[in-house]
């Protein structure tokens, strides 16, 4: 009886096309679903892709893999995933994998992981990007987990993996929940890298006052530059496409309310926990939720504001490229940062350059621009943020004048610029001699006596403020 070398359960879309993307590489898969019609109707439809093995029950599902048993699982994740692993792990043996290949939270996986390592089996917390066409072509795959695990999976990830310039868009993370929560922060990134995309057609259009097709035109330009990316590419065609049905550009009749699915809103809060600053990805997250809110932003639709007339002049939509750049290059410093930070935190010893390289194709954020940031973290492992890179902080620097235009232009007009002003008052934040955080302290030591320090000698302090006002060594 033929043997699969890995096996998928769940075949939704995702599911089945990296079935079929394992079978296209030569490699025998089996597959199984809990209606097994779906099974059926991939053996049916793209049986001469490859050889796969169907299944109709978990038992004969284990019973056609080789050891040691390679099981992806690609169901909703929570209790789903859940339900999945217990109906599975006891047909396992010690040595043998549970792969998730969907969008966990990271601490479901630490928690899975501990609890299959005590029965000996493997369980891989795996990040998989590049929706469903990056599933079948080539996805940017983050998977964690043991070493062990990954000598066993890896070359069969790296084989269906996407490949820039020969390397594979696949590494080991790190240990137990590493993979989750590095595609965890990609998407948080996504999250911010849209915003920022959407906020720069905002501005063009009603600052600018170019149509949709037009700034489909500026965004083709832009992607032949620096800001190359599968993410500009696609907004230069959704904003070139008409609406069949009223001729209507399709920007002008898609609702106006961005939808989320978890991931950016984890990211958030993570970087809450970690005590980690990132501004721009929440304020995407947020901008997602206020868009939402239809009742309170109809409620609040006649709340003056400016006149949006006397817009902005010649060289506009070159200082929109300049600000959206030096933003870019804020979001991700920002979302590196808290990799770093929850590496540190759970001892993962994630390699930031190897994160930049598998994320340059496959993912939705893939971009000429992680390049750079690979030579960055190559350069210097212990870079504390990307600002300070030579070539950013060139960057940021030349873009400093358009960026603050922008901003201002927005604030004049009245049209909401979140995500790029956020970016700025980060940037100005990080760059400031002092911040009005010793104030801060400050007040919280007169309410609550929570003491400070000082910037002339070591130690904790406290004002007696309700006294005579001296000082005190905490």
């Amino acid at each position: 009886m033929q043997k699969a070398r890995i096996g998928v359960t769940g075949l939704a879309v995702m599911g089945r096309n990296l079935a079929r993307n394992l079978a296209r590489h030569g490699h025998a898969v089996a597959v199984h679903n809990r209606t097994q019609s779906r099974t059926k109707a991939l053996v049916e439809q793209f049986g001469d892709e490859g050889t796969f093995l169907p299944a109709d029950t978990p038992e004969q599902f284990v019973a056609s893999l080789e050891r040691p048993r390679r099981l992806v699982v690609m169901v909703k994740a929570g209790a789903p995933t859940d339900a999945v692993i217990e109906e599975f792990a006891p047909l396992l043996e010690p040595g043998d994998m549970i792969v998730d290949g969907g969008n966990a939270n990271f601490l479901d996986t630490r928690r899975r992981e501990a609890a299959l390592r005590e029965r000996g089996l493997h369980f891989v917390g795996t990040g998989i990007s590049g929706g469903e066409e990056g599933a079948l072509h080539g996805p940017s795959i983050m998977p964690g987990g043991s070493a062990e695990s990954y000598a066993a999976l890896g070359p069969l990830l790296e084989d269906i993996s996407a490949k820039v310039d020969g390397t594979p868009c696949c590494t080991h993370v790190g240990p137990d929940g590493a993979g989750h929560f590095v595609k965890m922060v990609h998407n948080g990134i996504e999250y911010a890298d849209m915003q920022l995309i959407a906020e720069s057609y905002d501005l063009l259009r009603h600052a600018a006052g170019l149509a949709p097709a037009e700034i489909a035109e500026v965004f083709r330009t832009w992607n032949a530059g620096r800001l190359d990316s599968y993410l500009i590419e696609i907004t230069a065609e959704v904003l070139a496409h008409t609406d069949a049905a009223t001729g209507r550009p399709f920007v002008d009749v898609v609702l106006d309310q961005a939808e989320q699915k978890g991931t950016g809103r984890w990211t958030v809060q993570t970087a809450l926990d970690l005590g980690v600053p990132v501004g721009g990805i929440a304020e995407a997250v947020f901008a997602r939720s206020v868009s939402g809110h239809a009742a309170l932003r109809e409620a609040a639709r006649g709340l003056p504001g400016p006149s949006r007339t006397g817009a902005a002049g010649a060289g506009f939509a070159d200082a929109v490229e300049r600000a959206l750049y030096a933003s870019k290059i804020v979001a991700y410093a920002q979302g590196f940062h808290e990799i770093q930070a929850g590496s540190a935190e759970y001892g993962w010893d994630i390699d930031l350059a190897a994160m930049a390289t598998i994320w340059r194709g496959g993912c939705i954020i893939r971009a000429e621009f992680l390049d750079r940031i690979r030579a960055a973290y190559e350069a210097d492992p212990h870079t504390p943020t990307l600002l300070t890179d030579d070539h950013f902080a060139a960057a940021a620097g030349d873009a400093q004048d358009a960026w603050r235009d922008v901003v201002a232009t927005a604030a004049r007009l009245g049209i909401p610029a979140p995500g790029f002003s956020t970016a700025l008052a980060y940037y100005d934040s990080l760059r400031a001699d002092r911040l009005p955080a010793a104030l801060t302290q400050g007040q919280r030591d007169f309410f609550g006596a929570h003491t400070y320090r000082r910037v002339d000698r070591e130690g904790s302090f406290h004002t007696l403020w309700g006294g005579d006002r001296t000082e005190v060594t905490s």
